[in-house]
């Protein structure tokens, strides 16, 4: 009986299957996937499990740190360790030392979720080290790749850190009132990082994927943007409340009148794109209602903090993220700039989390029910990007086999002489 021979096509590549080295070449590979996971996870604890929490780090001090420095910072931190190498040309992070960034952020997580002192403590040196090193690996390729227009990013990255610290003090030592305060500096440095990071990627995008669209950079705004944000932080600091209301008030104000230059309505059949102008826009207005409660001239829901907090770390940091871990994992890993059905999907989810969780903070008989359906739809939104994606981020680039070579026409027969 004569054997089935394999053939395998020319050009074709070979099935990909999972590789570690490529799992550890970009910051954004382990830590998208670590920082969408905990997202899931710890809402579903939060909200179905919240008996496991317990002190130095319990309750809503929990959830708030955990949302704020364990996912969006970790998300910040996956996408800045992965654009710098396009930066600068020098790629921060990889290999087993990117592993070794992982295994302390699994550390902290565990150390928090157990409890305790001890591993309060140990959980505290993780996670700290995590954004030092960060810190440290990307002001270092900033340095050596010259990208001067860039040397202010670890700073605030580290600046991220230092809130960080400062929360997690006041938490070990049961001061609820600092916890707040360097809860709301934590806040303010994130969007200072999101909100830069935002104004670059959002018009670049948006000309790449809409024929002839041009729209401004606004460097100049942008600039005073970041100087009023730095500003706020300082008088946050300083116990300046009022004054900090008013420079976050401008920054807010920026924020929309920059959106408003960048063509929205030239994004509408664009989800990709509407995501992202989504998002930067809910921080704008979340800066200015923040502005008003640090002011002390808001009242009613308005007044309450959780209103800013979640306007800002769900509709704006939480919305850019599903648009950015998407946008941005596809166009590294060599795929086509497509959404597909789950993708797109997840969008919707996200928002409807956002939506369903404002409306949770109007007391009411249905709050518990809008309070559970929007943690239902954030773990279904985070569910879908983990399944559609991580097969992906775990795979090696994806390379599209070389186009077969056109035949050329054959030469028409000439006719025999005689």
């Amino acid at each position: 009986m004569a054997e089935l021979l394999s053939i395998s096509e020319p050009g074709k590549p070979p099935q990909d299957k999972p590789d570690l080295t490529a799992f550890l070449s970009l910051g954004f590979r382990p830590l998208y996937i670590a920082g969408c996971a905990w997202a899931l996870i710890s809402i579903g604890i939060w909200i179905y499990a919240p008996g496991w929490l317990s002190t130095p780090l319990g309750g809503v001090a929990w959830h708030a740190h955990e949302m704020l420095w364990a996912f969006i910072g970790t998300i910040a931190v996956a996408f800045l360790l992965t654009a710098s190498a396009t930066w600068t040309g020098f790629n921060p992070l990889k290999g087993w030392p990117l592993a070794g960034l992982a295994v302390l952020w699994l550390i902290a997580r565990a150390g928090f979720l157990v409890g305790g002192e001890t591993a309060f403590h140990i959980a505290c040196a993780s996670e700290l080290a995590f954004f030092v090193i960060s810190s440290a690996c990307l002001l270092r390729v900033m340095i050596k790749g010259k990208s001067r227009r860039n040397y202010g990013v670890p700073f605030m990255l580290l600046a991220l850190g230092v809130a960080d610290g400062l929360f997690l003090r006041a938490a070990l030592r049961g001061d609820y009132m600092a916890l707040l305060h360097h809860f709301d500096l934590g806040l303010i440095c994130m969007a200072m990082i999101a909100l830069l990071i935002a104004r670059r990627v959002i018009p670049f995008f948006s000309m790449r994927m809409v024929p002839g669209l041009e729209i401004p950079m606004l460097v100049r705004s942008g600039h005073v943007q970041l100087g009023l944000s730095a500003l706020a932080i300082l008088l946050g600091l300083a116990g300046q409340g009022a004054a900090m209301g008013v420079a976050l008030f401008l920054v807010g104000l920026v924020s929309l009148w920059q959106l408003g230059r960048w063509k929205p309505l030239a994004v509408l059949r664009k989800p990709m794109l509407w995501i992202l102008y989504l998002g930067y826009g809910a921080i704008g207005v979340g800066l200015m209602v923040a502005a008003a409660q640090f002011s002390g001239v808001s009242s009613g829901v308005l007044a309450r903090s959780a209103t800013h907090v979640h306007l800002i770390g769900m509709g704006g940091f939480a919305v850019l993220i599903i648009g950015m871990v998407t946008r941005t994992a596809l166009g590294h890993l060599g795929r086509p700039l497509a959404l597909d059905g789950s993708m797109l999907l997840s969008y919707y989810l996200m928002i409807a989390a956002v939506v369903l969780r404002l409306a949770a903070l109007w007391p009411s008989s249905a709050t518990l029910h809008f309070l559970h359906a929007a943690a239902l739809s954030w773990m279904a939104c985070m569910a879908l990007y983990l399944w559609r994606f991580v097969p992906m981020l775990i795979r090696p680039r994806y390379t599209a086999p070389p186009r077969p070579a056109a035949t050329p026409p054959a030469a028409p027969l000439k006719p025999r002489a005689g």
